[in-house]
């Protein structure tokens, strides 16, 4: 196991560094003057000068990477163009409220999406089954966008059940700990702020956790269908085998690669910031930061957000594969 994983970290350093190459070069390629787009068609020379120095586009490219890497390496991803905010620390004020959000969706969405795949998959051409995959089809069909507006309006406008504007009540604070609401209100013991916190989390999460839930139990119901066709299935059967243990030790476990795979991709998705989700219900995570500073051209922002997002979906298949081998021992052999 242990030169497996020593394996997976060294073909991962070459792709960490390509992603590297690709998010420095993302703005570099955009056309026109990223200081002329941030100042505007009318602005000065002299300011214009003074912008493409502090952002360090004066010096050739080789140099401005070799500079950016070197402050990567150093925890330093800059400063935000508007403001001359450090970029790392806003990063951490944002960062656990979509890690909080994605978390709570990504569980929601497993922890109901497998079993309904393995109902499905099971009862095959029942009612269950065509409830369960129309279901699917639906969650996958609705607009996030829509499915959020409508949500506000009936449980947040109409019959004003929950609150749908931010993580918490403005009135309240918490002791941060670890940056996840939930997670800090419980430890302090601050259980007015833990209430505040999970009746503002359940509109985001349903509103997120809808396409990950369809994803999750088709590709659950595909993989349990192929291999219920198995002739091992058939031979468990045949020496009198419960269905239970035929179900859940002989055939879910061989059927959850895809499954995991799924899982993986997204969490990543979600981790990387649900940018529609965070703006309709205002919710400070990197999705809606990302969101306004494409809007404010804040371009060290995006870059900064970007190069996050690419390493979080590197790390996660990376603990993906990890899981492969645990799951199925073969592959640390083949690979």
């Amino acid at each position: 196991m242990s030169t497996y994983l020593i394996r997976r970290i060294i073909e991962s350093i070459p792709v960490v560094f390509g992603v590297s190459v690709l998010v420095f070069m993302l703005l570099r390629l955009i056309p026109g003057d990223p200081a002329i787009a941030l100042l505007g068609e009318r602005a000065s020379a002299e300011n214009v000068a003074a912008i493409r120095e502090r952002l360090g586009l004066d010096k050739p490219l080789p140099e401005q990477y070799v500079i950016w890497v070197n402050r990567l390496l150093q925890g330093d991803l800059g400063n935000t163009v508007r403001g001359n905010i450090p970029i790392a620390n806003e990063l951490r004020n944002r960062f656990p409220a979509t890690v909080e959000l994605a978390l709570v969706a990504i569980t929601l969405s497993t922890a109901i999406g497998v079993p309904l795949g393995i109902l499905s998959a099971v009862r095959r051409n029942s009612m269950i089954d065509t409830a369960t995959m129309f279901g699917a089809l639906l969650g996958v069909s609705i607009p996030i966008f829509v499915l959020g507006l409508l949500l506000i309006y009936i449980f947040g406008v109409h019959f004003r059940l929950l609150p749908f504007i931010g993580r918490i009540d403005s009135t309240m604070q918490v002791e941060t700990r670890t940056g996840l609401l939930v997670v800090d209100s419980f430890l302090s013991g601050n259980w007015a702020a833990l209430s505040s916190a999970l009746r503002h989390l359940i509109l985001p999460a349903l509103t997120l956790f809808t396409i990950p839930l369809a994803i999750i139990a088709r590709i659950t119901r595909s993989a349990m269908l192929e291999v219920l066709n198995q002739d091992y299935i058939r031979t468990a059967r045949a020496k009198g085998l419960a269905e239970r243990p035929v179900i859940f030790t002989h055939a879910l476990r061989n059927a959850l690669l895809p499954v995991i795979t799924i899982i993986g991709l997204q969490l990543g998705t979600l981790l990387s910031g649900a940018v529609l989700t965070e703006t309709i219900y205002a919710w400070p995570g990197i999705g809606k930061w990302l969101f306004d500073s494409i809007v404010a051209r804040d371009y060290p922002i995006v870059q900064s957000v970007t190069l996050i997002i690419a390493l979080i979906y590197i790390i996660i298949n990376f603990v993906v594969d990890i899981l492969y081998a645990l799951v199925d021992p073969r592959i640390r052999v083949v690979r």
